[in-house]
């Protein structure tokens, strides 16, 4: 698999004009636009924008959604393929070199942007409004970037991708939001899928169910699927996991006929100090506790 560490490598071989900047580069497609031919990775944050008309994107596991205008945004690291793409309207591509980002602060800010994370059709798809704004940004940096660089240059360019990253944050929440209302509550499909994982063997042959697990049930990458529960429930979907949990070991432990060992195992605890710690932590009693004043 290909990988890029210098930016000015990635240009050369896909045919952009030479980088301004050795850490950060942009490049706007007019009609078409492609990075290789196959699946690479490489030491850059990436963002783009684009309306496709046909082209196929590989982001993550599966084809990235492209029926309208979205951006799309890639760590280091991260596996990426286009291919053969054309675009109805212009589209950008922006990299930035993590060792661009040494020593500001947009370098622990960028990190806690979960969109980062998500890896399958999981596009930011905007409004024209949207569109707009982020477009904006974009001649904002462009401008900079072609201005005979000075000493004032990475912390305005910095500045407007850190711009750019908030309004993406507010739009994915508008997202969230209009996509829950159209195709039903998440935390219902979630809940759904999880009492489906208790009423067959996969507590004993799988385990406790891990974020991981249910996010490939319900076909999303586990931040998309945090942050969207989040959005809706104000809880986590590790969060969500430990109240189902504890739910149904407070069902269970309300009769005499199991302990509290046979409770959690049955849960599919391996670790019972794991087991009473996380109860207490949710009901403020130990299981045992809770056991006792049930009985009594």
């Amino acid at each position: 698999m290909k990988h890029y560490k210098k930016l000015s490598d990635l240009h050369r071989e896909n045919g952009f004009p030479p980088p301004e900047n050795p850490l950060f580069s942009l490049y706007q497609c007019n009609k078409t636009c492609s990075i290789g031919d196959r699946e690479f990775t490489s030491d850059f944050y990436m963002i783009g924008f684009k309306k496709l008309k046909s082209g196929v994107i590989m982001y993550g596991r599966t084809k990235y959604d492209h029926d309208c205008g979205s951006m799309m945004f890639v760590k280091p690291r991260q596996v990426i393929e286009m291919k053969n793409l054309e675009f109805d309207e212009d589209g950008f591509l922006l990299f930035i070199h993590e060792d661009f980002l040494n020593g500001h602060e947009l370098y622990n800010e960028i990190k806690k942007y979960h969109f980062f994370d998500y890896e399958t059709n999981e596009a930011l798809h905007l409004s024209p409004r949207e569109e707009q704004i982020i477009w904006s940004f974009y001649h904002a940096l462009e401008a900079e970037y072609n201005n005979n660089q000075d000493e004032f240059s990475r912390e305005i360019m910095l500045s407007n991708v850190s711009s750019m990253l908030k309004y993406a944050q507010r739009f994915y929440k508008r997202q969230f939001l209009n996509r829950s209302q159209l195709s039903g509550k998440t935390v219902t499909k979630f809940n759904d899928t999880l009492a489906k994982y208790f009423s067959g063997d996969n507590l004993q042959t799988l385990g406790l169910p891990t974020v991981n697990y249910m996010a490939g049930q319900m076909n999303v990458s586990p931040r998309y699927l945090s942050d969207l529960l989040k959005q809706e429930s104000g809880k986590t979907a590790l969060e969500l996991i430990h109240i189902y949990l504890i739910s149904e070991a407070k069902n269970m432990l309300i009769g005499p006929e199991q302990s509290v060992t046979e409770v959690a195992y049955t849960l599919g605890f391996e670790n019972m100090s794991y087991f009473s710690r996380l109860f207490k932590k949710e009901v403020g009693v130990t299981p045992n506790g809770f056991k006792k004043h049930q009985l009594n």
